[in-house]
């Protein structure tokens, strides 16, 4: 992450698009400690049932560590709520990008994470609306001891303070490159034995598996909260540009991930997402639904790797449901 101007404070509003340059580096909010505690709550809002964040004694078969797994969404939630100190008055988040773990993370780990701007493009004018740009940020989380766990991009939208958009035209990308699994491979974790886990869990590419359970969107301000999310549309529905406060996109990924665990066995981690947009708004109420698509696997030493395309949609009382996740996470199974 190339960043050369360092803002040390930030006004208490936070700034806006028209507040920032490329190369601007955001001021490091504290480290958070990965306990019991919030890896309990995590557990209560999403509902995710990964093995090895549970099982204390299976997590050391299969991991040989003496501290249980975080759930690694868990782990990019609370990098992406650090994130937010560039990101106060976010109208929405469109997408992230190029999301490998580069270390899996146990309890009792601190995580530090720094935040700058990579590249910016003014959108077209929204008849209506104030004007507004994209802000590529560059996200870097790493351990207290500087080993990086997650170096990645993410892109807002953002209102300008001023009347007139500054002009920016960065080329932002496509957001997501095409899918090569084996720029995950580096990020199997070594010396794990998926053994205990269970057997294969045969999944031909193409195939769909739909979760019959739905779930509500519920307790959203707890995770918001617990991750330090600053994001006011998240907190304040007054902030919003919707009629009602706006969940944070993250929500529903953790709803995603913990419905991906049950239609899939052998589930050992998450390694990375492939591609993760938000295609529509999520409030609190929703039903959401999953439906997931083995879209490539590759085997590997010791196991597999497997990219599933989770579309998500929401459900709510005299309404067609709205598709508002399109999420792409790669896992390592058995």
């Amino acid at each position: 992450m190339a960043l050369d101007t360092h803002v040390t404070t930030l006004p208490p509003e936070g700034l806006f698009y028209d507040d920032m340059h490329v190369g601007l580096r955001f001021p490091s909010p504290p480290g958070v400690l990965l306990d019991s505690g919030i890896v309990s709550l995590y557990t209560a809002i999403s509902g995710d049932g990964l093995a090895l964040s549970l099982d204390h004694a299976l997590c050391q078969q299969v991991t040989g560590n003496d501290a249980l797994l975080v759930n690694p969404a868990l782990v990019l939630h609370v990098s992406i709520g650090a994130s937010t100190v560039a990101t106060r008055n976010v109208i929405g988040n469109l997408f992230y990008r190029n999301v490998v773990l580069a270390e899996q993370v146990h309890q009792g780990t601190t995580l530090r994470t720094i935040t700058g701007v990579l590249a910016m493009a003014d959108s077209r004018p929204k008849p209506g609306s104030a004007p507004r740009g994209k802000a590529l940020l560059g996200i870097q989380t790493t351990t207290a001891d500087g080993k990086t766990v997650v170096d990645y991009e993410r892109c807002p939208l953002l209102p300008c303070k001023g009347d007139d958009a500054p002009g920016h035209a960065d080329e932002i990308g496509p957001a997501a490159p095409e899918l090569d699994l084996s720029r995950f491979t580096g990020s199997i974790p070594s010396g794990w034995t998926l053994v205990p886990l269970g057997e294969h869990d045969s999944w031909t590419v193409g195939d769909v598996r739909s979760d019959f359970q739905r779930d509500m969107v519920d307790m959203a301000t707890a995770l918001v909260r617990i991750t330090h999310n600053q994001a006011a549309v998240h907190r304040d529905a007054d902030a919003s540009s919707y009629d009602g406060r706006l969940v944070y996109g993250g929500h529903t990924v953790a709803l995603a991930q913990a419905s991906l665990g049950r239609v899939l066995d052998g589930l050992a981690t998450v390694v990375g997402w492939h591609s993760c947009s938000h295609t529509a708004p999520v409030f609190e109420a929703d039903i959401l639904s999953c439906r997931h698509t083995l879209v490539d696997q590759l085997k590997v030493d010791g196991g597999w790797l497997r990219a599933v395309h989770i579309e998500v949609d929401a459900h709510r009382s005299g309404a067609d449901p709205v598709k508002v996740l399109d999420w792409t996470p790669v896992v390592y199974t058995t």
